[in-house]
């Protein structure tokens, strides 16, 4: 590796997972989720592996995550649900990417944009089924639905899609949302629209619930290699985790029985030992809850975090191990490497393992990989 911090991104793993859970889960559509950069792991790269894979629809929160993409190359179908009260889709619009509305004003927006640049925007609704974030109110159903086919009849706009989103709170409250999303379906063609993208289910619902894949499944965190259950791990669902984050050793250091580290002093050494300094922190995205109770993987050995974790820094234990300046750490990884995982620190932390990579800050470098190739350095693009 190349600096003293860095995260590796298999792309063969991100391929291997679009290509075994379209065999899974086996709906016509798969959309790969690449916002927020990719969940951590760098939104260009991923986008074009996935589609390679076998994806051919990709989902981003924003006009500008969209927009990225269309200026990294991306050609294939781009859907954006989450849009600012003022914002202006005719740079969407033109550039062919799909308006996720979740109101009758987001439709107008829509509508007006189109019809200033004379142009068809493509849109698909959210629906609101009972997670109570954006999606159009079910009242308000009937309105919205009859105002997008007079657009659609002025040629100001074409339907493209229904969707919505689930709680995973559980079977029951799932099961109840599907419910409301077919009785959204039908209200929709009952006004003469016909969307043929037709998709509820991210990861776990595609995985578990059947009745949610319709026509498209929306893959997040299942694309990197992660669980979303707490019951089975990646390996159990077929899956390979594809970041691993390192650093290399900075300084090591041996005290004394009683020596306190890193701020307030949470820990202080029960004997003498040695002591390795990792420069990554909260800073680079690495959970400063995690202090204490995190591990890494150091000369094929797990050791201890020590003390607070630090902006820049934290320090591990090592006991009676020899280590030296410049040997790798692993924060994470694959667990089949004997590396921790996402979801270890996750869990030490308090959080989900989604947190946990997408997290990792723009201070630390990507390189990307290939199915046998060496990891190479370079940037997101």
């Amino acid at each position: 590796m190349t600096g003293f911090r860095e995260a590796v991104v298999d792309l063969g793993a991100i391929a291997a997972n679009v290509a075994h859970l379209r065999t899974v889960i086996g709906t016509p559509h798969l959309m790969a989720v690449v916002k927020a950069n990719a969940y951590g792991h760098g939104a260009l790269p991923v986008a074009r592996t996935a589609l390679a894979a076998g994806a051919d629809w990709l989902g981003v929160a924003d006009v500008e995550e969209a927009l990225q993409l269309r200026a990294g190359g991306i050609d294939a179908p781009i859907l954006a649900w989450l849009h600012d009260p003022d914002v202006d889709f005719g740079a969407a619009i033109s550039q062919d990417i799909d308006l996720g509305l979740s109101s009758a004003r987001q439709l107008r927006q829509a509508a007006d944009a189109a019809a200033t640049l004379g142009r068809t925007a493509s849109v698909q609704f959210k629906l609101e089924t009972g997670l109570n974030r954006n999606g159009v109110h079910e009242p308000d159903w009937a309105d919205v639905f009859a105002l997008a086919a007079g657009f659609e009849r002025a040629g100001l706009l074409r339907v493209r899609g229904l969707f919505s989103h689930l709680s995973n709170a559980s079977p029951a409250d799932d099961t109840d949302a599907v419910g409301r999303f077919e009785r959204g379906v039908r209200l929709a063609a009952d006004a003469g629209l016909t969307p043929n993208l037709i998709h509820l289910a991210s990861t776990a619902a595609a995985l578990r619930l059947p009745a949610a894949r319709f026509s498209m499944v929306r893959i997040g965190i299942g694309l990197y290699g992660l669980s979303p259950f707490d019951d089975q791990d990646s390996h159990d669902l077929g899956l390979v985790p594809a970041m691993t984050l390192r650093g290399r050793v900075a300084a090591v250091r041996r005290v004394a029985a009683g020596a306190g580290v890193s701020y307030d002093y949470l820990w202080r050494a029960p004997e003498d030992g040695n002591l390795a300094l990792v420069p990554l922190g909260y800073a680079d995205g690495v959970p400063r809850q995690a202090s204490g109770a995190a591990a890494v993987r150091i000369g094929g050995r797990t050791h201890p975090i020590v003390g607070r974790i630090a902006m820049d820094q934290f320090v591990v234990s090592v006991g009676q191990v020899d280590v030296a300046v410049g040997d790798e750490v692993v924060l994470f990884g694959d667990p089949a490497t004997g590396a921790p995982s996402a979801t270890d620190w996750a869990d030490a932390a308090g959080t989900i393992n989604y947190e946990i990579v997408t997290r990792i800050g723009h201070r630390v470098p990507r390189s990307y990989r290939q199915p046998g190739e060496a990891a190479q350095s370079g940037t997101e693009g």
